[in-house]
């Protein structure tokens, strides 16, 4: 048993983290003790380590590995277990989204070829501001729309009737 610094309690050896630099081998902190401060430490500082793992993501070594990794077998069984699940927690976006993509490809619906906010013209994606009008869109490029999501809220349904 080795007394914890941190909490003041005896724990069995396997409770503590090795160190090379301690008696017995271990830390003068128990496990639970350490994770507590990490946790509390990353609780305080979140902006800084949200900033810090976005960076550290889009390191170039970072970006191949998950390229690389898209690539294999097991890369497609998860984006495709992924997108499966999306769907299941997300069935009414993934019906509007199907009705305007049939839509478009019916004629029904005509796809313009510039953003309806900067009026570029590049690859649109159509918007729903709100999910219980699924065949209200608006034709947005990438950073408009990403833009749109940090301004706006779209409405959601509980369930989307046919219209």
């Amino acid at each position: 048993m080795i007394n914890c610094k941190y909490c003041k309690t005896d724990k069995p050896i396997d409770d503590f983290y090795q160190s090379s630099i301690r008696k017995y081998g271990k830390s003068g902190n128990c496990k639970e003790c350490i994770r507590a401060r990490v946790r509390a430490n990353r609780a305080d500082k979140i902006d800084y380590y949200r900033e810090f793992d976005r960076n550290r993501a889009n390191l170039p070594h970072r970006v191949g590995a998950r390229k690389e990794y898209a690539q294999t077998e097991q890369g497609k069984e998860r984006h495709a277990a992924g997108i499966r699940a999306w769907r299941s927690r997300n069935p009414a976006i993934y019906q509007a989204h199907n009705m305007v993509n049939n839509a478009v490809r019916d004629g029904k619906i005509i796809k313009p070829s510039q953003c309806e906010s900067c009026s570029d013209e590049t690859s649109l994606h159509g918007h729903h501001c709100d999910y219980n009008k699924p065949m209200d869109v608006m034709w947005l490029c990438d950073p408009c729309h990403k833009q749109w999501h940090r301004e706006n809220e779209p409405v959601y349904c509980s369930e989307l009737k046919a219209s």
